[in-house]
């Protein structure tokens, strides 16, 4: 079954390019709904969220699907899942801010054998399969030659949702800002895992992430020749949430340091 799957993720890239219809339209206000402190559900979420479920449902009957906008406690994590953020950067899209993105990968157990990354307002399709290589609209990506940290851009994240994190993250944001290039903020993690791996910036953190923010990411990173763990340097397992730090490989060690 892994092997016919493999050989089918461009048909899971066909389905997940066809979520753009969904950001065409202005949300009114009346269909954005708060979960949480900065933690945002609009009607777009929802619909591409049931929109992928069937689709993937139709052609693959036999795979489980964890969402970030259901509830997951029934998934096998040692079968077929597929992990979906449906809006990654809901408060980008409520703000036009054009970095959201649909992200989507496919694991079985602890590995990812799949993942899709797309931003609709760019059209651009990142994807990647299990020893496949990874690419952006059909061609080949690779992270960056960058050698050290003192010649990278570094894209970190603020956890909004973890509010007790604050003054780690504006320390250590400093820390990285003193010894990078420069730093970026996107509000979208699947989009900045991306990016590390086409090469646009050097490398990533984040001190909290849920598997649908970064599984297809990490698989992307790791196709594209880059190196992304945990804050500790080991895998992170996509059943649960973890810290992630994602590099072009050769400025993993000398962040790392930085984040422990």
């Amino acid at each position: 079954m892994k092997q016919i799957l493999l050989s089918q993720w461009n048909q899971v890239g066909d389905l997940v390019r066809k979520t753009r219809s969904f950001f065409e339209n202005t949300l009114p206000l009346s269909e954005i709904h708060k979960k949480g402190p900065a933690d945002f559900v609009t009607e777009t979420d929802y619909r591409v969220q049931n929109f992928l479920f069937n689709e993937l449902s139709a052609c693959w009957p036999e795979i489980q699907f964890m969402g970030e906008e259901k509830n997951n406690r029934e998934i096998d994590f040692d079968g077929f899942y597929w992990i979906l953020d449906p809006v990654d950067g809901t408060t980008n899209l409520i703000h036009r801010y054009q970095h959201s993105t649909v992200s989507l990968a496919l694991a079985h157990g602890k590995t990812v054998l799949i993942g899709i990354i797309y931003n609709p307002d760019s059209d651009e399709l990142f994807s990647a399969a299990l020893g496949k290589g990874a690419f952006l609209n059909g061609a080949p990506i690779h992270v960056s030659t960058t050698g050290s940290l003192g010649g990278s851009l570094i894209s970190i994240g603020t956890s909004p949702y973890n509010h007790e994190y604050a003054d780690w993250n504006f320390v250590k944001a400093k820390e990285v800002f003193l010894r990078c290039q420069d730093i970026r903020r996107l509000g979208s993690a699947a989009l900045e895992l991306a990016y590390v791996a086409c090469g646009r910036s050097d490398g990533m953190y984040e001190q909290r992430l849920y598997p649908w923010d970064y599984a297809a990411g990490l698989l992307l990173i790791q196709e594209a020749g880059g190196a992304a763990t945990d804050f500790s340097g080991l895998l992170p397992d996509c059943s649960r949430p973890s810290s992630i730090l994602a590099t072009n490989g050769s400025i993993h060690q000398e962040l790392m340091k930085l984040l422990e």
